[in-house]
């Protein structure tokens, strides 16, 4: 037993002294290869690596992530919110500050009283992040996601199948929100925001589908083409959420005060700003 927690944990720290040069997060990553290698969760491998023997897989993987590909990639899926999210190559994995948007919605749930929101739309849904995390969250809503990547689409659909809420979450393609009709208590956007010339990290960069990152010379091209769509679709007492760059409050809130809405800004667990929640002034 001894000898095979050493193996273990041994290799854990040879992948995290090699991963410090390609991530922020080096013993994490060597963590979650080798669960992933071992077709086990993370806890189960912290709670006591000496079941366990190194597989042959692993040194593949650990060079997988040391030629930038996202770990995300790598293992399969990302965690977000309560729910875990299929990813693959051409779509684009969800990060942690767009929990401020469900964080953001479930305290205007809060307010709007029991039975807020039963209708969602998320524009740009990706691989169904905000989406599927707001179905889990409000078991009562149904829900619509858009997004121009039949690719993304596809994952999508799938997540919704794995998570349990296929029958309240359906996916069309789509131009942001052209063409689409109804009214829509609750609408989420993680839209593309970043300037075209901005320098991203090489697993970003290299790897995630530009589509989804990069929205023209100031960033600000998407939200130009979404915010003036978003009062036909917002139902009375609805709220629209959406992601902005951390240096963007202004300009963003500018562009949604011209379409008449009152806006209110929320910060992500690092204090950055990152979601603007947009209401009618009443």
């Amino acid at each position: 037993m001894a000898d095979r927690r050493g193996e273990v944990d041994n290799n854990l720290r040879t992948a995290t002294n090699l991963l410090s040069a390609t991530s922020d997060t080096p013993r994490l990553d060597a963590e979650l290869l080798m669960a992933h290698a071992l077709g086990i969760d993370r806890q189960a491998l912290l709670l006591d690596s000496s079941r366990y023997e190194v597989p042959e897989s692993f040194v593949q993987l650990v060079a997988r992530r040391m030629g930038n590909e996202p770990i995300a990639y790598i293992v399969g899926y990302r965690d977000f919110w309560t729910i875990r999210v299929e990813v693959g190559p051409g779509v684009l994995i969800p990060r942690p500050d767009s929990e401020t948007l469900i964080e953001a919605a479930i305290d205007i749930a809060r307010e709007r009283g029991a039975g807020w929101p039963r209708t969602i739309l998320d524009l740009g849904t990706g691989p169904g992040t905000l989406l599927l995390a707001a179905l889990d969250v409000f078991r009562g809503a149904t829900g619509l996601g858009v997004d121009a990547s039949e690719q993304a689409l596809a994952y999508a659909r799938d997540n919704a199948e794995a998570l349990g809420v296929a029958p309240r979450a359906s996916f069309c393609s789509g131009d942001w929100a052209a063409g689409l009709d109804g009214a829509f208590d609750l609408i989420l956007c993680n839209p593309p925001y970043i300037a075209d010339d901005e320098a991203l990290m090489s697993d970003v960069a290299d790897h995630e589908p530009a589509e989804a990152l990069f929205a023209g010379a100031d960033g600000l091209d998407d939200y130009r083409r979404i915010i003036p769509d978003l009062p036909r679709l917002l139902a009375p007492g609805g709220a629209a959420i959406l992601e902005i760059g951390h240096t963007q409050r202004i300009s963003v809130s500018q562009l949604a005060e011209a379409a008449g809405f009152a806006v209110a800004c929320r910060r992500d667990l690092g204090g950055r700003d990152r979601a603007l929640v947009l209401t009618r002034p009443e």
